[in-house]
């Protein structure tokens, strides 16, 4: 096939076409008419020699080989898009912007204080406007309505870019007269009441049931490799309320270190390594190949993972 005679409209059609997942909204997103758009997706199929989208019960979906498309075009258009944009200089401490983040209640509390303290030193009149993790889809970041995502993610597009900001152990927190104190090992811990919280990824979350133990994540998910299981009484979605659970009702919390350690000083409870093996987790940092190219969006990846570094770097002196 020579590129030559391939009408570039056509990729800008089927990136639209994909994200949208219909025809009518697809023309109305572009502005042209909906038999415009039909010929546009009669045209693809004829360059791809695949139908594209097929109509469901479920709506219009992609096929196999429109999914493999999707984030080569969308690679390939943001590229493009950012190559014409007029060359703009960015000069944070001039900078009015606002940059709108998603993180989790995780991420907000260890991540985000640090990047305020910096933001205020060499950014002082940007703001940010964190969104929570029920707030925000995977379109919103992908099409740039929100600059980043900062959470704990199992999947993410092919299309968005990412980067891991730091690495993360498990603690375990209880209250100092917790008579687990005395006798903590892995027998004590399974017999003992459990405080869980979690909230990974995208979109607005689902009840937890409790038999589900595959769906409750890292701690479990160790607990059930050894033939082991805890007995969780409170579900969370918040580290803090977690914390004070622990700190007053003899529960016990197995929370990231950096949540824990920030409690350390509190005499109230008492850290614990967890009586087992559990693999640390990665906070990362996502975002739209819309913004790849963008200065702003640059610099402020560039100072998250500057704070990032330096918080690790001051844990280990």
């Amino acid at each position: 096939m020579n590129i030559n005679k391939i009408d570039l409209n056509l990729l800008v059609y089927l990136d639209v076409l994909l994200r949208e997942g219909s025809v009518t909204k697809a023309a109305n997103r572009l502005s042209i008419t909906q038999p415009a758009m039909s010929n546009g997706l009669r045209r693809l199929r004829d360059l791809f020699n695949d139908p594209i989208l097929v109509r469901t019960s479920e709506g219009m979906t992609p096929t196999k080989r429109a999914l493999e498309l999707q984030p080569v075009i969308r690679d390939v258009l943001g590229k493009l898009e950012n190559a014409i944009q007029p060359e703009q200089e960015f000069d944070p401490k001039e900078s009015h912007r606002t940059f709108r983040i998603m993180a989790s209640d995780y991420a907000e509390s260890t991540l985000l204080l640090l990047l305020l303290k910096a933001l205020r030193e060499k950014a002082p009149n940007i703001v940010l406007d964190v969104i929570t993790p029920s707030d925000v889809t995977f379109h919103d970041v992908e099409h740039g309505k929100v600059d980043m995502a900062i959470n704990r993610f199992d999947e993410l597009p092919l299309s968005f870019h990412q980067k891991v900001i730091w690495y993360d152990a498990f603690t375990c927190v209880i209250n100092k007269d917790n008579p687990l104190i005395n006798h903590f090992n892995l027998e004590t811990y399974t017999q003992s009441q459990h405080v869980w919280v979690s909230k990974t990824g995208f979109g607005v979350g689902v009840g937890i049931d409790p038999k589900e133990v595959q769906k409750l994540g890292w701690v479990d998910a160790e607990l059930t490799k050894i033939g082991k299981k805890r007995d969780i009484r409170v579900f969370t979605r918040h580290y803090h309320v977690a914390m004070q659970l622990a700190k007053t009702q003899n529960l016990v919390a197995t929370l990231p270190s950096k949540i824990a350690n920030m409690y350390a000083d509190d005499p109230t409870i008492c850290v614990l390594e967890p009586p087992f093996d559990i693999p640390p987790i990665g906070l990362k940092m996502a975002w739209s190949s819309l913004l790849h190219q963008d200065a702003g969006h640059i610099w402020l990846r560039r100072l998250i993972s500057e704070v990032a570094s330096e918080q690790k770097h001051s844990q280990k002196l």
